[in-house]
């Protein structure tokens, strides 16, 4: 079986975001960038199956701008097999990229699509989604936990009630969850091989799709600076000030 994991190019996780001065967006000029940390979840899951038995390939796609090549070369040291990058100068929104999904879909006839829930630059959480519906494929999100039998996949959810296992007919997409795994560090003999693995680039009209602009930012600030606390020596005191200064008694 083969597996496909997009991976997507954000800032750090570790570093704070900073809005650009006049307001038009994220800073990421001299930002360090890495993976996006479910997106690595998703390739350590995908190197589990394979190790497992379950999968003969992966395959790591990801849809950005050049630089996004390090992004795929990272995936290739923690494992994959090869990569494709479909190369796009301009933000990207969650429909195109689950239509150029699709035409890779079409292409490359996987057994099953391993993403990250989601990404931590915009938090969209809807790629896996919208790829499970253009394709018509059963759908597994937010996992914790998965297993492939004969023909399908069995993956438990994290939902809000607590867990929740679903079994899915291959071919499916999975999203994964933070508690699936703990992604490996890549080994530098990984890393030098990586540089040696096959790494296609692709335009989105390689797979019929253009792409488009549906959502335009208006305004981007920072959160307003929250006020320190103060302690309350009596419930006397609190009841006062909760119903003279706040008003919501």
């Amino acid at each position: 079986m083969k597996l496909i994991v997009p991976v997507k190019r954000v800032i750090d996780a570790n570093i704070k975001p900073r809005v650009k001065a006049d307001g038009t967006g994220v800073e990421l000029a001299n930002v360090k960038m890495t993976m996006n940390p479910f997106d690595e979840i998703a390739i350590e899951e995908a190197i589990r199956l394979r190790e497992a038995g379950k999968a003969e390939e992966i395959v790591a796609v990801s849809i950005g701008p050049a630089q996004a090549q390090e992004t795929l070369r990272t995936a290739l040291a923690m494992g994959a097999d090869r990569a494709i990058l479909v190369k796009v100068d301009t933000a990207v929104e969650p429909l195109d990229v689950a239509k150029i999904l699709k035409g890779v879909a079409a292409q490359e006839k996987p057994g099953l699509f391993l993403l990250g829930k989601q990404a931590i630059d915009d938090d969209a959480n809807q790629t896996g989604q919208m790829l499970a519906a253009l394709l018509g494929w059963a759908q597994g999100t937010f996992a914790s936990k998965v297993e492939i039998g004969e023909g399908k996949a069995t993956v438990t959810r994290e939902v809000d009630g607590g867990l929740q296992v679903v079994e899915l007919k291959l071919p499916a997409i999975v999203t994964a969850d933070l508690r699936l795994n703990q992604p490996r560090y890549a080994s530098l003999p990984s890393i030098m091989k990586a540089k040696k693995k096959p790494l296609d680039e692709k335009s989105p009209a390689d797979y019929g799709v253009e792409v488009k602009t549906r959502l335009r930012v208006l305004k981007t600030e920072e959160p307003a600076q929250r006020k320190a606390g103060i302690k309350i020596a009596f419930v006397a005191e609190l009841v006062g000030r909760l119903k003279n200064e706040a008003g919501v008694l």
